[in-house]
């Protein structure tokens, strides 16, 4: 294998901010990995647009990266993922193209016959994939979906800790808050929230997200096709958002040193 190859960056894609959570996992897992991250603020929130939409940006963002060189394409973000997920990896074979989905499988098998929430953006919750999902865990425990597209909103602005935000979550999850045993953190930008989110739930419910596992699916999709970067060396990172201001990158930068 080409060492040059194997020094190309992993692209991580967001519809904004949220992505970051999953470069937080990538970077853990695999320090030496050289990264580019590219958020596109500029028409989030993806949750409230169409699937074609969608779609539309995310192959179009992917084919962007994809002509600058990179080895692997992490769609960090479960809305694109519900859209786009197949035609990128037609389009883009010769490269490991990861997707999201809710961590509902662990947090189901971890709490048969329990409350478990899933919270995400309207358009993950109503597309087929999750839709298949739900039908296979639905039987195993009473899986309530609650979309909360403004989750989406308060990160962007950077405000994960607000009266606004917390008046919006007593509104979300009041009704849940004696019940559910667990949350789904069904968007990347959610775990940003997790200890908001945590203070309006029963203090023993379990929150789950997708960012680990995709990484370690990552981690697999490179070893099998030899694309691991070698040495101690760290990797760097690029930062880059449709966006482009100062304001939205120094946010940016300051969600991946949390």
């Amino acid at each position: 294998m080409d060492n040059m190859k194997q020094d190309l960056p992993i692209a991580v894609f967001d519809s904004g901010l949220g992505g970051i959570s999953v470069l937080r996992e990538l970077r853990a897992l695999m320090p030496e990995e050289n990264y580019l991250y590219f958020g596109d603020s500029a028409n989030a929130p993806y949750g409230v647009r169409s699937l074609e939409d969608v779609r539309a940006l995310t192959i179009r963002a992917i084919s962007t990266l994809y002509n600058r060189g990179i080895k692997a394409a992490v769609i960090a973000c479960n809305t694109a993922t519900s859209a786009a997920i197949i035609p990128l990896r037609e389009q883009f074979a010769d490269i490991p193209v990861i997707g999201m989905e809710p961590a509902l499988k662990p947090a189901v098998l971890e709490h048969p016959h329990e409350c478990v929430l899933v919270l995400a953006t309207a358009l993950t919750l109503r597309e087929e994939k999750f839709s298949h999902l739900m039908e296979s865990y639905d039987r195993l425990a009473e899986v309530i979906s609650l979309p909360c597209p403004e989750l989406v909103e308060f990160v962007e602005r950077g405000e994960l800790d607000s009266p606004a935000l917390d008046a919006y979550l007593a509104e979300r999850l009041g009704p849940w808050r004696d019940r559910a045993d667990a949350a789904v953190l069904g968007c990347t930008h959610f775990p940003f929230l997790r200890e908001a989110i945590r203070k309006h739930l029963n203090p023993s419910a379990v929150l789950y997200d997708g960012g680990a596992g995709t990484a370690r699916q990552t981690r697999r999709q490179l070893e099998l096709r030899n694309l691991r970067r070698g040495g101690d060396d760290l990797g760097h990172v690029v930062i880059e958002n449709s966006l482009g201001t100062p304001e939205i990158l120094g946010r940016s930068c300051r969600l991946l040193e949390l």
